[in-house]
C-alpha cells in the first residue's frame, strides 16, 4: 500500500518496490499542495478510472497501477480490489490531473490537508492514530443563561 506524506507545501506518494515495478514509474509522486483542487473518499475506485494504462499494469477487477491517459489528461492510479480509495483532483498545470489511490487512511488525508504542519512532514498514518494533533476550530461559547421571570 502506498505511503502518503504531507507537509506544508506538497503531498508525496511513496511507492514500494513492487508498486514501482507494476506502475512502471521510476520514483515517488510529488504534487504541490497548492495544486490540490478537490479530495474525495470513494468506496469503489474502479468507477474513477478513465482512459487506458499507458504505461502501467491493469488486471481487471484486481489491480490497476500506473499512468492512465485519456482525453481529460493523465491520471496516476494505484488501485487494489476491495479497498477504499481517495480521489485527488489537481490543477490544470500539474503533472497529473488526478490521483486515484487505494488507502485505508483517506479520511486522515482529508483531515491532514487542514492541519498547519509548520513545514514538518506529516505521516498520514500518524495522524489517523492520533500521533499528530488535528487543528480544529474552537467551539462557539455557550449563551449566557437568562434570568428567571415569575
Amino acid at each position: 500500500m502506498v505511503t502518503l506524506l504531507l507537509d506544508s507545501t506538497r503531498l508525496e506518494v511513496r511507492l514500494s518496490v513492487t508498486e514501482r515495478a507494476l506502475s512502471l514509474h521510476r520514483g515517488d509522486v510529488h504534487v504541490e499542495r497548492s495544486g490540490i483542487r478537490k479530495v474525495q473518499l470513494v468506496d469503489d475506485a474502479w468507477t474513477w478510472l478513465r482512459g487506458v494504462a499507458s504505461p502501467g499494469t491493469h488486471l481487471r477487477g484486481v489491480l490497476a497501477m500506473g499512468t492512465w491517459k485519456s482525453a481529460a489528461g493523465s491520471d496516476f492510479v494505484i488501485v487494489r480490489r476491495g479497498r477504499p480509495a481517495v480521489v485527488i483532483d489537481m490543477a490544470e498545470d500539474a503533472e497529473f490531473s488526478r490521483l486515484v489511490l487505494s488507502t485505508r487512511h483517506g479520511l486522515a488525508l482529508v483531515q491532514a490537508l487542514r492541519v498547519d504542519a509548520a513545514g514538518e512532514p506529516t505521516d498520514v498514518v500518524s495522524l489517523a492514530t492520533g500521533a499528530v494533533p488535528v487543528h480544529r476550530p474552537s467551539p462557539a461559547p455557550a449563551p449566557a443563561p437568562r434570568p428567571a421571570t415569575a
